[in-house]
């Protein structure tokens, strides 16, 4: 006896969520296709403040964030490129107007709570965005000399002009966060002892991965630790390098160490990868900014030794190395020869570590086997009440996006205990649907596909970016170039909505679905239910749409959500508008949520 498929639960916020690819893929859930809406209109204020309510630093994210929306971007379903998600966050930062009066007012009766955070980053500085308009004193405690933590330290200002990085810190330390540059934390216990009612983690992974190879010690003052060498550039305490540098590692730090030599006076910059390049965890356009600027990457090279004459480094020696590789998987390498490189500097760029040397392991703080605090998934608690982590304090690193998504739940949980509430205990995602339709074929937004390719974001000239070691290379969107790659985004947030009590089941959303994601059919078991979709499914991680029983024949409406693009044309088509298109607005709860529920 045939069982039938259960209609799907659209109900449940995870479901339309999903559908949102990019949004989905956001650590901080930002709501791309709306703000990209909001830049097509012009507005770039309200595309700014839009972004800040998730990832609180439109201006540095839309130059350095890691981008995992664009590889979840519904436009790679097209065989095309994925939409310039970040750049465009860029161009609301841009052109934005003054937002001082815009951001949240800081009340002059405080709740008496106070706040201890270490570390300047980006999650400690979220943590105190959320907190100070509930009325907590938060106190920043930080080691530099200024604050940003890593993304000051070190990425280079050609990538992130210090204005851009000191305008947004500014709109979180002006609330009236008490800021303590010059002031590295010694001790836990001591700052226990304080009084403070939380602390908050936010001190990063500063320490660099050696590599303990023959010569290391004796070539010590030409051989670097990447992001420590990036902080000494950065604070003006390193001004140059040698002729010929050799940089090892294939990650984002390795790509802004190879480009910050050129730029002190390298002529020869090699960077040197174990693997393929399909192994690198670099990202493409930090590969491709790297090689712009005449970087060589040089793959399947295992260093071996530093070699060193008359006391002096003078090159490495390396492993020549050959890989089987299946399914995209090593599963045999095979050492060919070794070689010899001259270099007059080698750069360690692969790997950062925590290090928490002053955190006592006698105060209930429990650490793992890798030397690491415990920490809780959900509420970022360590084994210590009240003591919170965050950022790549907490799990490693990471980037930014995700340090500013571990602030904003790390901030609701240190609410809660202020509070005296149950931590674990959190508000839902709630969701809203509205209908986008304002005719008979007419919607409140662009539902055209717009063939146009990915916008190409021009740069400095080579000739140019060298000058001056804080020479921005990227130029930013001019103001057409944004409007035809605004166009490109195809509104996956615009939810083609079904109401099956509604349909006649004419078909005629399935004649005109130009993707065949659309297929009417008996109710049957989800394995046969399968094999009689029009289109074969392709991606099985995606949702499937199942409605209920259709009221004339009892069949079923199915749509394949990966195939379907929001174009509406279903919805234009349909005689009874059981089908409509309708914006999904999903609400993410933080601190701020939590004090009025309370209240």
């Amino acid at each position: 006896m045939t069982l039938g498929t259960k209609p799907t639960n659209t109900s449940n916020p995870d479901y339309f969520h999903q559908v949102v690819d990019c949004q989905w893929a956001c650590p901080a859930h930002t709501d791309v296709p709306e703000y990209i809406r909001q830049i097509a209109k012009g507005r770039f204020t309200d595309a700014y403040m839009l972004n800040r309510e998730s990832n609180v630093f439109p201006g540095i994210l839309g130059r350095v964030c890691d981008r995992p929306c664009e590889p979840a971007c519904r436009r790679g379903r097209t065989n095309e490129e994925p939409v310039a998600i970040c750049r465009l966050k860029r161009v609301a930062a841009d052109h934005r107007d003054e937002i001082a009066d815009l951001l949240p007012k800081i009340p002059v009766k405080k709740n008496g709570k106070k706040i201890a955070l270490v570390g300047a980053g980006p999650a400690s500085l979220t943590v105190a965005n959320d907190l100070m308009p509930l009325g907590y004193e938060c106190t920043i405690f930080e080691a530099l000399s200024e604050p940003g933590g890593l993304m000051r330290s070190n990425i280079p200002a050609f990538r992130l002009p210090e204005k851009v990085l000191d305008e947004e810190i500014a709109y979180i330390t002006d609330m009236g966060v008490d800021l303590r540059l010059n002031h590295p934390v010694e001790s836990m216990h001591d700052l226990l002892e304080e009084g403070y009612d939380a602390v908050f983690v936010g001190s990063g992974a500063p320490k660099g991965k050696e590599l303990d190879l023959p010569g290391r010690i004796e070539g010590d003052a030409n051989i670097h630790i990447g992001i420590a060498w990036l902080e000494s550039v950065a604070f003006e305490h390193c001004h140059s390098i040698g002729k010929r540098v050799l940089i090892i590692g294939v990650g984002n730090t390795a790509m802004d160490c190879c480009r910050t030599s050129l730029r002190l006076g390298a002529d020869d910059v090699k960077v040197m990868a174990r693997k393929p390049r399909e192994f690198f965890k670099a990202s493409d356009w930090e590969l491709e900014d790297a090689e712009e600027e005449n970087v060589e990457i040089v793959v399947n090279h295992a260093p071996r030794e530093f070699v060193i004459e008359n006391g002096r480094l003078t090159g490495m020696k390396f492993h020549q190395v050959e890989y089987d590789i299946e399914h995209g998987r090593i599963v045999n390498q095979l050492t060919t020869g070794e070689i010899f490189i001259p270099c007059d500097d080698v750069i360690l760029a692969i790997g950062q570590d925590n290090a928490f040397p002053w955190i006592e392991r006698d105060l209930g703080l429990e650490f793992d086997k890798w030397d690491v605090p415990v920490i809780d998934k959900t509420t970022y608690e360590s084994t210590l009440p009240g003591v919170f982590f965050g950022g790549d304090a907490a799990f490693g690193p990471k980037n930014i996006i995700w340090a500013v998504e571990h602030g904003h739940q790390a901030a609701i949980s240190i609410h809660r205990h202020c509070q005296g509430d149950d931590t674990k205990q959190r508000l839902p995602v709630m969701m809203n649907l509205g209908s986008r339709k304002m005719g008979m074929h007419e919607w409140s937004y662009s539902n055209d596909f717009d063939p146009a390719a990915r916008r190409k974001m021009e740069h400095v000239s080579l000739s140019d970016r060298f000058k001056n070691l804080d020479t921005e290379v990227e130029l930013g969107f001019t103001a057409e170039q944004a409007q035809q790659e605004v166009e490109r985004c195809l509104n996956c947030d615009i939810q083609t909505v079904f109401t099956d009590s509604e349909c006649i089941e004419c078909d005629a959303c399935i004649d005109i679905c130009p993707t065949q994601c659309l297929t009417i059919t008996d109710n049957v078991d989800m394995p046969d239910l399968l094999q009689a979709l029009k289109a074969p499914r392709m991606k099985s991680d995606q949702g499937l749409f199942v409605s209920g029983e259709l009221i004339q024949t009892k069949r079923i409406m199915v749509k394949d959500e990966n195939l379907c693009l929001h174009c509406g044309l279903c919805a234009e088509r349909c005689p009874t508008a059981a089908w409509d298109m309708q914006k999904s607005s999903l609400k993410f709860p933080r601190a701020i949520d939590h004090e009025r529920v309370q209240k």
